[in-house]
């Protein structure tokens, strides 16, 4: 990178942004910072900081200039696109980090390329611990724009974390997918996590260990996988981490990217359960249902009397109602059985003649 491309502007200087800019300065790229807030904390590092929206400056950096964008998906990302065209020039690239639609992009490109400004959407990933380090990243958008940006993108990426994907958006449509496998991979975690809190075996103490063990050299072996461990050890916390697993919120927010994939998923009929399923189990969370279970209770007595809210005979039948593998070893190797399996087949349940038993066979 020639000292003439030595600048970089980004607007939005929170966990992402400011990141980026540590890592930025930290890498002899200077950097001329946007933000609402102030950030004396950059400032002391060496990033030159700007109240959002004086963008004057940008058009005082060396030309091609290169601005990047860690904001909200949304309106504000059009409202700050069109304050940098004032500012910028034919030839200058903005890129979008954040996780927008990339219908958005597309329609976000055009606009700027009638300007001769390039368009880059810029799917960043990695997080606010990634961005400080070095990020990865995914980018779309016009093959001369990527060439002028690359330098940057290259050196605050990690190694062999810099993709350029195809034309203008297709860096946030493959950011969204990735979201997805995200969400498919959590959930996966955390239901195994839930087999081994509910299993007969007294975990609690040995997970933390548990997670290590699968992050070194298991088929499973991730990051999430890493963080799950560490989350359990207290280690790389946020100061307002509770102190305990189970004091945390069984609440799970989203900023909503991953809806789109699914809603794009149904209108191309392409099946993707996992996420899908991930998405809904994150509503879940929320107690959005207020009325669904109900329904399901008074359907259920309807066919089948089965009781409404807690009962203690349906409770204990779900533990004493399977004998482990009796059942199946008896009817492997004693043709005897084949009796009793067409009675329980056409529902002729053995009776207590002292006690009525509930109806099983709707």
């Amino acid at each position: 990178m020639s000292e003439q491309e030595r600048t970089l502007g980004i607007v939005g200087l929170g966990s992402i942004g400011g990141n980026l800019a540590r890592q930025a300065v930290r890498k002899d790229i200077d950097v001329v910072g946007f933000d609402v807030k102030e950030r004396p904390e950059l400032e002391d590092l060496g990033v030159d900081v700007h109240e959002a929206g004086d963008y004057e400056e940008v058009g005082e950096l060396d030309a091609p200039r290169v601005v990047y964008l860690s904001l909200p998906a949304g309106e504000l990302i059009d409202s700050e696109i069109d304050g940098l065209l004032d500012h910028l020039e034919e030839g200058d690239v903005i890129m979008d980090g954040g996780n927008s639609f990339w219908r958005d992009s597309m329609r976000r490109e055009e606009a700027c390329w009638e300007e001769g400004v390039y368009f880059l959407d810029t799917g960043t990933s990695g997080g606010p611990p990634r961005a400080a380090e070095g990020a990865c990243f995914m980018v779309g958008g016009r093959e001369e724009g990527f060439a002028i940006a690359e330098p940057y993108l290259d050196a605050l990426s990690v190694e062999d974390g810099l993709i350029h994907v195809g034309p203008p958006g297709s860096g946030h449509f493959t950011k969204l997918v990735h979201n997805g496998i995200e969400f498919g991979m959590l959930q996966a975690i955390a239901e195994g996590v839930e087999l081994l809190m509910a299993g007969q075996f007294d975990m609690e103490d040995t997970l933390p260990d548990l997670f290590e063990t699968w992050n070194n050299g298991a088929v499973i072996e991730s990051w999430l996988v890493e963080l799950m461990g560490k989350g359990l050890r207290q280690e790389d916390q946020q100061s307002d981490a509770p102190d305990d697993f189970t004091d945390i919120p069984n609440y799970i927010e989203d900023t909503g990217e991953v809806n789109w994939l699914v809603q794009e998923a149904f209108k191309g009929e392409t099946p993707i359960p996992v996420i899908t399923q991930s998405v809904m189990e994150l509503f879940k969370s929320r107690g959005n249902q207020r009325h669904a279970y109900r329904a399901v209770a008074l359907m259920r007595h309807g066919f089948g009397l089965h009781p409404f809210g807690e009962d203690e005979y349906f409770a204990n039948e779900r533990v004493t109602g399977r004998v482990e593998n009796v059942s199946r070893n008896k009817l492997r190797n004693d043709e005897s059985t084949m009796d009793t399996v067409h009675s329980t087949r056409t529902g002729e349940y053995p009776a207590d003649p002292d006690e009525d038993w509930p109806d099983h066979t709707t």
